[in-house]
């Protein structure tokens, strides 16, 4: 009797339909599965891709415009051939320099700030919030193309003279954006023909480039200007450069003893200063830094 009750209550519902309804069920559930792989697969791009926002990207690679080439040509230069950065506090401005077929080197343009950090005066610590002062090298190895703000390149700080110092800080950049927190903010269309004036001179075959930061332009009106601040002696001490680049127009070989920054004192072959070591004497100098 139960048997027939079941029957009669559930009538459709017959061996081949149940079956029926499995493989459907089944099916289902393929579909389900590959749909839930595809989502997840898509899903895992798109995160991906928000943390590498650069896949892709070319940026650091985009040619240098006619104008530029044109410019540069007309002050006797190229793309390839060496060039100088010098940058000002004060006045918030960057100047590209670059070597002509004479030797030395012209200005081929300035480019306005658009902000940096803290006051006129070096870095000292990590989180001063201080923009560093000095002259540093910048290698390829330096050259950021997956900035967060746009294209950068790293200053070099600590350079030998802040370590001599015991001076500390991290990711100093030049970069673009109008944000600073230490670094020189340049805005996205600046940086995009610095950057790319910098890669096509490493391709030329220059290994580094001069990079001077500077508190402002140094002449004497300047120092006399800020004599009662305790940078006072730093400052001066960074105008034997400067004048050195000012007399030659060509940037002098760099170095640290006693402590302090010395310029043309050795061969660009002979091996490195000992930063707290005492000073070699004057007996021969070297005009121009080996690039």
């Amino acid at each position: 009797m139960r048997h027939f009750t079941v029957l009669r209550v559930y009538p459709s519902v017959t061996l081949p339909t149940l079956r029926s309804i499995g493989r459907t069920a089944s099916l289902h559930m393929q579909v389900l599965s590959a749909f839930a792989r595809i989502v997840l697969f898509v899903g895992l791009a798109l995160t991906l891709a928000a943390c590498s926002q650069f896949a892709g990207d070319n940026r650091h690679n985009i040619p240098l415009g006619k104008s530029v080439i044109d410019r540069l040509s007309a002050i006797g230069s190229s793309p390839s051939a060496p060039m100088v950065i010098r940058v000002y506090k004060q006045s918030s401005e960057l100047e590209v320099w670059k070597q002509t077929s004479s030797g030395q080197y012209a200005l081929f343009k300035v480019y306005p700030i658009c902000k940096w950090s803290g006051a006129l005066g070096p870095k000292i610590k990590e989180g001063d919030h201080q923009s560093p002062e000095g002259f540093y090298d910048v290698t390829p190895a330096l050259m950021n193309p997956k900035s967060a703000y746009w294209l950068s390149f790293n200053v070099g700080f600590p350079n030998k003279f802040d370590q001599a110092w015991g001076r500390t800080g991290t990711n100093l950049m030049v970069h673009g954006d109008c944000k600073s927190v230490g670094c020189f903010a340049m805005t996205d269309e600046g940086i995009k023909e610095i950057y790319a004036l910098a890669r096509e001179a490493f391709k030329g075959g220059n290994r580094s480039f001069q990079l001077q930061l500077l508190p402002f332009r140094m002449t004497e009106a300047n120092l006399t200007a800020h004599a009662s601040s305790p940078h006072a002696a730093f400052w001066a001490n960074l105008k034997e450069g400067t004048d050195l680049f000012d007399a030659a127009r060509k940037p002098p070989a760099w170095d640290v003893c006693e402590k302090r920054y010395v310029f043309n004192r050795n061969s660009p072959n002979s091996a490195p200063l000992n930063a707290l070591g005492q000073c070699p004497s004057l007996t021969s100098t070297f005009a121009v830094a080996d690039l």
